[in-house]
């Protein structure tokens, strides 16, 4: 899974309002305690001979990292992540985007501490596609994207899974770093803001772990990742205003479905010209594959918004992370439209720089 959709979801389960359904609510309540019930220390896993050699290998390689993300990076020194489970599928979750059929503002649904959010998540695919079946007969745009990573916010102490323990180093520790960021900062009901700061938090992490642990090679490889998950942004976000300034024209709705097709389909020409530049990577082919629609661009930019801006105040606080998250805090009590603002106005005076940030090895 790539970062257009990030690898990671808010469990939102047991904090569900009274708006969900009952159906709803037990199966979040069920499938979280599947997960609680396979739940395994990694010490006892490492121990059993049915452990194969490479699951061995990564839960010793995610040990490290995450006494790192404590001892280096000031992010939670708990049980979060020193257990393992294997749910025997590819994906955790299953979250289900929906838009309007000529609107990019996504449907969203809420939930008494996470918030509201743009998607609804399901432990089941079948569950998952039979809601997004529902919500396209009633004329929506859909997208049902698997998820292969969770975050409760602290709430229980979130292990490992099968369902991304095997990924390469970079993108492993990022991971880690990214969803501890949730438990020391989280503010309900302001997605752009939450994750753009574990973004933040996951990048400067990774950084640093490779200046302590890793290779030049490695570095240069996770900052040409980086700057292409960048450039694959940036190439959605610049259809999707188009989309946007399309949407909220005086033009009939047939003049701005042909507009809506005609759109993707540039998109996708771009892409492959994009594509070409890179010379073979094709981590974002799968994603192009589908047959697009507004709900596919639901996601796109919501982790990246204002992660310049948060990197201006990591270089204020001289690169102190636990200063950063005390001056993140204060912003976090704001109103969320003073929120905004502040960002925003940082961002306005921030200079234009690769978010990736400076000094990587390599």
């Amino acid at each position: 899974m790539n970062y257009y959709l990030r690898p990671t979801t808010l469990l939102l389960l047991a904090f569900v309002t009274g708006c969900a359904n009952p159906g709803y609510y037990l199966h979040a309540i069920s499938g979280q305690i599947e997960i609680l019930n396979k739940r395994r220390p990694v010490e006892e896993v490492l121990n059993d001979p049915v452990t194969t050699p490479q699951t061995r290998q990564q839960l010793k390689l995610v040990q490290c990292l995450r006494d790192f993300a404590s001892s280096e990076l000031g992010l939670p020194d708990n049980r979060s992540y020193r257990t393992y489970a294997d749910l025997e599928r590819p994906f955790v979750v299953w979250n289900v985007f929906a838009t309007p059929e000529l609107s990019l503002e996504p449907k969203q649904w809420c939930f008494v501490f996470a918030g509201c959010v743009s998607y609804r998540g399901y432990f089941a695919r079948d569950k998952a596609e039979r809601f997004a079946a529902n919500m396209k007969q009633e004329g929506h745009d859909i997208y049902v994207g698997g998820v292969p990573a969770y975050s409760t916010l602290g709430w229980f102490n979130d292990p490992l899974l099968n369902t991304f323990i095997h990924r390469s180093e970079a993108d492993l520790a990022g991971l880690l770093f990214h969803e501890l960021a949730h438990q020391v900062l989280y503010v309900s009901g302001d997605t752009a803001f939450n994750e753009s700061f574990a973004t933040v938090v996951e990048l400067e992490g990774v950084k640093r772990w490779f200046e302590r642990h890793g290779t030049s090679q490695q570095a240069q490889a996770y900052r040409q990742k980086i700057q292409r998950r960048d450039q694959f942004t940036a190439l959605v976000l610049q259809h999707k205003t188009r989309l946007t300034e399309t949407y909220i024209t005086n033009l009939s709705a047939t003049e701005k479905r042909a507009a809506k097709t005609r759109v993707f389909g540039e998109l996708r020409n771009d892409y492959a010209i994009l594509k070409a530049s890179w010379g073979g990577y094709t981590d974002y082919d799968k994603w192009f594959s589908q047959d697009l629609n507004n709900a596919h661009l639901a996601a796109i930019g919501m982790y990246s918004k204002y992660v310049t801006a948060f990197q201006k105040l990591l270089a204020q606080q001289q690169g102190d992370l636990t200063t950063f998250y005390r001056a993140v805090e204060e912003i976090a009590k704001l109103p969320k439209a003073e929120r905004a603002t502040v960002l925003r106005k940082s961002l306005n005076g921030a200079n234009n720089q690769a978010r990736f940030p400076p000094g990587l090895p390599g």
